[in-house]
Parts: structure tokens; sequence; C-alpha cells
């Protein structure tokens, strides 16, 4: 038994004193209030019995003090924390990892595996020894402490019901890796890991030198998921909307699932399928009608089979707004770009000469043909083509000649869908991009198409006029002007439909704002930072967000986000992990109520001491 409050010596110095006082009130003398009595020679027989019975009296008024004494002795006692167990510096320190990912809201543990796993944590840190501490981990996919090291177990049980569950998947090396360095010099150190078992552990992690145990939860694996979702608009047919999803069935046996599309809330699309064990049903449907913003994709089994993972039966996307995007043109004609641009019924382009730039109004998108002034304010995001060297967001490098695209970006939204590999070019310049931009496209002599930012606006610039190489007399050509354009227009997700979970969102806010309102699929308000012209957040929830940054006219932006992971759809349970070639053992629940502070009883005990003492008294007993 060790003390964690006060220590033996001074509570030995309070217990003498207040015993010592005690004692002194005790055996001062009552002062008798004299009762006159008619006649005396009654009280013969009872002095003769009081005589008699002396030494009884005297050693009842000693079991009062004694039972005084015992009542000072508690309360002192309950000053020093008396605790079972040994001295703190041979205990345990423990890191309870709390796997809180999407998996865990599976609901085959009542009423879901979290619940049922922070159950058995609870269990756990209350049958701790009394020198042991623990620290409280949430982990999904970052790592978030909840707790201090610490070895009260009220503490230790708030963090533990803090834990929710995200609709992220959980990040298992990085946890392991906090764990490690949180426990890095403390004595016996120990990671307790809290899981279904459904963990991405990678070839070759390197596991900690420090005892792993496990807590499983978890009892079924029947699972079907959406696990992908995306939608656009047609480039140059606004009204037109191609979906393309996946659905996963889980198990080692044939599903059947009702899959329904909405748009905007309303169901415009029904379909029974049917899944093989294992099988991934890819569904495309190149023209949805119907939907104008929102869209929604739910599944459910049907034959009555029970999916045991709710969170990822829905997914969303989100279409960027149908609105006309105005565009300007600096130029001294370019019957090409003109052309191209002719080609988008929802551009409002208008043309003006370099000397008459600034023309007055806010733009979308501005076109600098050979020219780079000085942007104007509401300018937009700007396309260069073939910039001076005086102006331009990009410095010139050496002068080329024929040349063409000898490597590019096939993944980037500007090229992505571009055949560049035959576009010959007669002369032009390389560019010198700044740290952070985007060299998009280059010949073997360098960067000839680069992206980035300057002061909070987006910017394209080709190294060449395309006038100048056969660019212009290619399918690619408009594709890359009205896809540019596009892609400043609709940056709201890089032109994709929504996000995934578990990863920063880059969210497009109004040049000069430096927080936005970010309002989630739970509809909490949150504040956030703006850093050049971006909204940046990690998000954790699927659904529908909208981010509002501005003053009295702030700027709405809406956006979605999706939980489509088929390794955390894959919710069979697991409890025989391993770390390299070493079995992850199950963690030992201790007894309830072994890490209980002892004081709580020794008030009982006062309080049962006083109550005897006080029926003692009343039945004249210690009196």
């Amino acid at each position: 038994m060790t003390l964690a409050g006060l220590p033996f010596a001074t509570l030995a110095a309070i217990f003498g004193a207040v015993a010592a006082a005690t004692t002194v009130l005790y055996v001062l003398k009552l002062r008798r209030r004299p009762v006159p009595v008619p006649f005396a020679r009654i009280w013969d027989s009872v002095l003769r019995d009081r005589e008699s019975s002396r030494l009884f009296s005297q050693l009842k008024r000693w079991l009062s003090l004694l039972v005084q004494l015992v009542l000072v002795f508690l309360l002192v006692f309950a000053l020093g924390d008396p605790r079972l167990g040994a001295v703190t510096d041979t205990g345990r320190n423990i890191v309870v990892l709390v796997d809180a990912s999407a998996s865990m809201k599976s609901v085959d543990e009542t009423p879901t595996r979290l619940e049922a796993g922070k159950e058995q944590a609870r269990r756990f840190v209350k049958g701790l020894g009394a020198s042991d501490r623990a620290l409280i981990v949430q982990m999904d996919m970052l790592p978030t402490p909840r707790s201090t090291l610490t070895g009260e177990p009220s503490e230790l049980v708030r963090a533990i019901d803090a834990v929710h569950a995200s609709d992220t998947p959980a990040d298992f090396p990085r946890a392991l890796s906090f764990a490690a360095d949180s426990l890095r010099g403390l004595s016996r150190p120990e990671i307790v890991v809290v899981t279904d078992g459904a963990l991405s552990i990678p070839e070759g992690l390197a596991v900690p030198d420090i005892p792993v145990h496990i807590l499983p939860v978890g009892k079924s694996d029947t699972n079907l998921a959406i696990t992908e979702f995306a939608a656009r608009r047609y480039p140059l047919d606004k009204s037109r909307i191609e979906v393309m999803l996946e659905i996963t069935n889980t198990n080692p046996r044939p599903a059947e699932v009702e899959l329904t599309l909405l748009g905007d809330g309303t169901p415009i699309e029904v379909s029974k399928l049917r899944l093989g064990p294992e099988e991934r049903l890819p569904r495309f449907y190149t023209d949805i009608a119907g939907a104008n913003r929102r869209l929604e994709a739910r599944i459910r089994p049907l034959g009555g089979e029970k999916d045991v993972l709710p969170a990822d039966d829905r997914a969303y996307a989100l279409m960027p707004e149908r609105r006309r995007a105005r565009v300007l043109v600096v130029t001294s004609g370019n019957t090409y770009l003109e052309a191209a641009l002719l080609l988008d019924e929802y551009l409002d382009v208008t043309y003006v000469e370099p000397g008459a730039y600034p023309k007055a109004g806010r733009f979308d998108v501005t076109v600098f043909d050979g020219v780079a002034p000085a942007p104007a304010a509401h300018a937009g995001s700007l396309l260069y083509l073939n910039p001076p060297a005086e102006g331009a967001p990009v410095k010139h490098g050496k002068s080329l000649e024929l040349f063409g695209f000898d490597r590019w970006d096939r993944k980037h939204p500007l090229v992505r869908f571009l055949a560049l590999g035959d576009v010959q070019v007669a002369r032009g310049h390389a560019l010198v991009p700044d740290a952070g931009d985007k060299v998009v496209g280059a010949s073997e002599l360098g960067a000839i198409l680069v992206a980035g930012r300057r002061g909070g606006q987006s910017f394209v610039a080709l190294g060449f006029d395309p006038r100048n190489s056969d660019f212009v007399l290619r399918p690619a050509w408009p594709l890359f002007v009205l896809g540019t354009i596009n892609h400043f227009v609709d940056e709201d997700s890089g032109y994709l439909s929504s996000f995934r979970t578990g990863q920063s969102f880059r969210i497009p806010a109004p040049t000069g704002v430096e927080r936005a309102t970010l309002t989630t699929p739970r509809g909490e308000r949150l504040t956030i930072p703006v850093k050049e012209g971006r909204a940046a957040y990690f998000g954790t929830l699927a659904g529908f967000y909208k981010l509002e940054a501005g003053g009295a006219e702030p700027v709405v932006h809406e956006f979605a986000a999706n939980l489509v992971d088929l390794a955390e759809s894959r919710v069979a349970p697991r409890s025989d992990l391993a770390l390299g070639k070493k079995p992850v053992a199950r963690a030992a629940l201790g007894a309830p109520g072994v890490r209980r502070r002892l004081w709580a009883y020794l008030l009982v005990a006062v309080v049962v001491v006083s109550v005897a003492e006080w029926f003692t008294y009343h039945r004249r007993v210690t009196v």
C-alpha cells in the first residue's frame, strides 16, 4: 500500500495533535447541576449501586473515547489517499489506441463496434494497478490524444467517452509511431489497441520494441459498399451529367442490392443488381437527367441480408453551378482563339485591345494573348499565351526552335484528355517556374506550360504563340482553351465532384479573405484559415459541406466528401493481428475496482462508526 496524498510523517503528526485534543476534551469533568430532592435517604441505595459499578462505568467511558479516536484515525488516514499496489515508479506506462475509423461504425455489436470497444477500454483502465499510468489516443487518419498520461481512472474514462468515430480509415503505422514516441524513456512501456482488426498493416512496418496487445471487437463480416463515386458535367454541354460508381460485395457469398440515384433529393434512377462473391461491379450513367446540383447514391441489401456498415452505403457528389462564365480576352486579333471560345455556349466573351486594358467589370477569366499588363483587381484567373519577358508571372528562359511536348502531366486537369506528343512548334521560349509552380508540359530543353498562383490569382502560361505551331490545327487546341477556362471556373474541387475523407480539403475562397466559416454535414459551424485564396480543412466526415467567406455579401461555396475506401469497407473482424512475424497477444482485463481509492471507503467507515456510536449512545452503552 502506498500513500498518494500526505506523507506518513505528516499524517502521524496530525493524528497525534487531534487525538490529544480529543482526549483532553473527553477527560474534562462535566459541571453537574444540583437538583434538590424531597427525601435524601432514597438515594442511599442508588449511591451504593454506583459505587459497585464504578469500574464498569469507567470502562464504558474509555470505550467511548476509543470510538472517537477511531473516527479521528479514519479521517486523517483518508487525507493520505492510500492506494493498493507498489510504488509509482515501478508501474506500467500504457498508450491505449482506440480505433475510431469508419469500420468501427459497424452495427454487429450493440449499439456499434466503437461503443463495445470503448466499454472494453473502460474496463481495462479501471482494472489497472494503482501505480500504472495510461494515455488515451483516438486512432483514425490522424492520432488524437484525448487525455494526458495519468493514473486517474475518472480522467481516463472521460477521455474514452470523448472518442467518436469518423468517416476515415485508421492510419495504424502513424498511430503506432505516435505511441512509441509518447512512451520513449518511460519504464515498463506498453501499447494496447482497441480495434476490430480492419487495419492496413504494410509489409516492412517498423515495429517498436514495445509490447503490443489487442482488445478485439466485432462479430460479422457482411457488408456491401459504394467504393467509387464520381460525376461531372460534359465540358461542352453543361446540361448533361455523367456518373461513374462502383459497388463492392465484400462477402464470400453472392448478394442482391438495390441502387438508388437521387438528384437534388429526388429519386431519378432505381435498379436492382446481383453481385457475386467478392465482386466489384462498376456502373456508368452517360446522360443523367433530373439533377441540377446535388447527386447522391444509396444502396440497400435485398433478400433479408444485413449490412453491418451503413457508413459506406451512401455517396455524394456536387455539380458546379450552371452559370455563364465571364471571359475577357486581351488581344490584337486571334482567329484561332476566337473560334475555340465559340464552342462553349456558357461563355460570355468580351474582347479588348491591349491599349484599352483594363476594362471595367468583374471577370472570371482573363486571357492575355501575347501581352502581360498588370492584372486588374477583378480579372479573375489568368491565361497567358506566349507572354513577354516583362510583366509575365514566369520568367523567360532560353529561346527554343523546332520543339514540342516531350513530357506532360497526364493527370493534370489542363491536359488530362489531350494528345500532345506530336505537336510541332516553330519557335518560343522556355519558362522558368518559381517554387510552388507546376510544370504541366515541357520539351527536352525546358518547361513550356506552367500553372501556379500569384497574389491569390491562379494562372496558366504557355511559352509559345499557338499560331507558330500546328497546335491550333488539332482537336487538342479548343479542348486546351476550354479545359483551362473550366479548370479556373470549376476548380471548386479541381473539377472533382467530391473529396475523399481523411485528406486535406483546399477549397477556393475570395482573394484577400483570411477566415472563412465552414458548415459540416453534422451542422457544426467552424472557422478555418484562408491562405492565398484557399481555405484549408482536414475532412473526416462524409456528406455535403458549405463554405462562406467574405463580408456583408459572403461568397458561398458548396462541396461534397465521401468515404470510398475498399480496405475500410472490408469489415471482417480480426483478433489475430501480427506485427512483422510476431503475433499480437490479447490484453488482460483486470478486476474492476482494483484502482478505486481507499479514501472513499474510509469515509464510508467514518459514517458507519458514527452511526454505531450514535446508536450505542442512545442505548446507554458507551456513556
